[in-house]
């Protein structure tokens, strides 16, 4: 639970080992490569679109986002500390991310399998013409 009021930041400058552990704490260091260190700081550094959120010192949200920010945009990660899901940070992180697009700009996600119930709660659809190349997979 908050303690006070949410601070929305921007930027990708962010302690990676804060950034590691929100994502444990957040159940999505299950499907990312947390315990990569390497993998995490690249993943950080490279994506050009990032805000956080913050509960005191507290890192407790975090959206990642690929972006040309005019066309398109790919929220690769949306990360809400268990401990402060419900109380609309995964929203502000997504409206934030949006605002920071050009208004035509579409934003697209894969999203994670406990997750697909929430995205349309927030005004996202389903696209049935998304494909995935995966890690292996030939090119034929």
């Amino acid at each position: 639970m908050s303690a006070g009021p949410i601070e929305y930041r921007r930027g990708n400058e962010l302690d990676l080992e804060q950034v590691i552990e929100l994502y444990h704490a957040s159940t999505l260091g299950a499907r990312r490569p947390a315990d990569d260190r390497a993998r995490m700081r690249d993943m950080l550094a490279h994506a050009n679109l990032v805000f956080s959120a913050w509960d005191g010192p507290l890192l407790v949200g975090i959206s990642r986002t690929l972006a040309d920010f005019a066309f398109v945009a790919y929220l690769a990660d949306l990360a809400v500390r268990e401990s402060h899901q419900r109380q609309g940070i995964g929203r502000e992180l997504i409206r934030l991310t949006r605002h920071a697009l050009h208004p035509q700009a579409t934003l697209v996600l894969l999203s994670a399998p406990a997750a697909v119930d929430y995205y349309p709660r927030v005004g996202m659809s389903r696209h049935p013409q998304a494909f995935v190349l995966k890690p292996g997979d030939p090119i034929v």
